[in-house]
């Protein structure tokens, strides 16, 4: 990694940042939302089996509503993913026009394309497309605050490994 590269993702914080697990992150992120907005949220439904033997419990006086916690459960994410949702949209707001489309093309669209099918089609390099894909992924990470950094104890040993520590 260059010089430059290093410092561009790092200006944000002292620590330096893991960048294949920040665009794991993204990713993953960028599909969740995708499924959530392509069939919405499917809900957990409640199992109650009954049992025909007697069952002995202990004086522990908790109270346990099954059907409760999955109705709260399924309040719970889906809020989350609408928030997440929210958040997508808030972040994709701060890219360029060329980088928004391109993160729609590979991970937001209902039937996703083969990159070189997409750079094509808009026209650009299958090398600018994949540059232009890295620039919106570190920036919508910065956004949304998926960052994962390296630990610093991780970090020297990687350093030591390779040489350079």
């Amino acid at each position: 990694m260059s010089k430059r590269q290093m410092n561009s993702f790092t200006i944000f914080h002292s620590l330096p940042v893991d960048e294949a697990a920040t665009r794991a992150a993204v990713i993953g992120f960028l599909e969740e939302v995708r499924q959530y907005r392509q069939i919405g949220y499917i809900r957990e439904l409640a199992s109650v089996t009954h049992s025909y033997s007697q069952r002995y419990h202990g004086a522990t006086h908790a109270i346990h509503k099954p059907t409760e916690q999955v109705a709260l459960r399924n309040i719970d994410r889906e809020a989350e993913l609408r928030r997440k949702s929210e958040l997508l949209d808030q972040a994709m707001g701060g890219l360029t026009v060329m980088q928004r489309e391109v993160i729609e093309r590979s991970y937001l669209a209902g039937e996703r394309e083969y990159d070189f099918i997409s750079c094509g089609e808009m026209g650009i390099s299958d090398r600018t497309y994949r540059r232009i894909k890295a620039s919106a992924l570190k920036l919508l990470a910065i956004a949304m605050k998926l960052e994962v950094f390296v630990e610093p104890e991780e970090r020297t040993a990687t350093l030591s490994v390779h040489g350079v520590g």
